[in-house]
């Protein structure tokens, strides 16, 4: 595989926590990280590589101030050829720049965006850091969705700002207004990723609670859904959705103990 990934694709997911100690631990736990913090050359505690097998796989910072007494927050990013010319796009089309475009040392620029209908996400140009080393197996990302109340809205959002196209799955397969997001090229090598597929989203309808708004989840893999759900309790988070069947596999939604909310999915074989 390339030393960079292409042009729209996630490639990075990484939580804002206000203990990320606790944090570390319950994902360690969860997942079998390794966590390696880094500090600043005074010795504050800036961020933590997690990493299995030496590879990277995901990242967690410090919660920051402006966000303090908020829920933590598991962040997807979307690598970018240049941050300034989609935040560009991104504002054209209606979105929001919540941070400017930054550099982040030599490991890369960012900017953190959000959509007309509220949802956030990170753009990232790669530098020195491309993004997650592994993708598809037990303990990394596996998937990144959108949940929103007007699809089509979103639909010309992202399709007008990144190499998206968007297919419509039938109702036999998704009772749920559900759209799988493609990207333009086929990603390959190293059985990382072998198609197209780059996320869905999915209506959120009546039975969505008011107070919940539009977001990307990011789905984690894991061996066994069930297994995993209950070592989320053993480790003091919460299933705040059981496991349960889709097409697509098993899936759950958990909290870790400080509050983090992240979507875990044993997928059938095929997928």
């Amino acid at each position: 595989m390339a030393d960079n990934y292409p042009h729209g694709l996630f490639s990075w997911a990484d939580l804002s926590s206000p203990d990320p100690e606790r944090a570390k631990e319950f994902y360690s736990g969860l997942f079998g990280w390794e966590g390696e913090d880094q500090h600043d050359p005074d010795g504050n505690y800036i961020y933590t590589m997690f990493t299995m097998a030496g590879k990277n796989v995901a990242g967690m910072g410090p919660q920051p101030e402006t966000m303090q007494g908020m829920p933590p927050v598991w962040n997807s990013y979307i690598n970018v050829n240049s941050v300034d010319d989609v935040v560009a796009a991104a504002t054209a089309a209606g979105g929001t720049v919540l941070t400017p475009p930054m550099d982040v040392m030599d490991s890369g620029r960012m900017a953190f965006l959000q959509d007309p209908e509220g949802a956030a996400f990170g753009i990232w140009q790669p530098g020195t850091h491309r993004g997650a080393d592994l993708f598809l197996e037990a303990g990394t990302m596996g998937w990144n969705e959108l949940a929103t109340r007007d699809p089509d809205a979103a639909t010309a959002f992202y399709g007008s700002v990144f190499p998206w196209s968007f297919n419509k799955m039938a109702e036999d397969e998704s009772p749920a207004d559900y759209r799988t997001i493609h990207m333009d090229t086929k990603i390959d090598g190293d059985g990382d990723m072998d198609d197209d597929f780059n996320g869905g989203m999915i209506k959120m309808d009546e039975n969505w609670p008011d107070e919940i708004p539009s977001h990307w989840m990011v789905y984690f893999r894991v061996d066994d859904t069930d297994a995993a759900a209950a070592r989320v309790k053993e480790l003091g988070g919460n299933v705040s959705v059981e496991p349960f069947q889709t097409p697509a596999g098993k899936i759950a939604v958990i909290n870790d103990p400080v509050g983090g909310t992240i979507s875990i999915i044993d997928p059938p074989p095929a997928a």
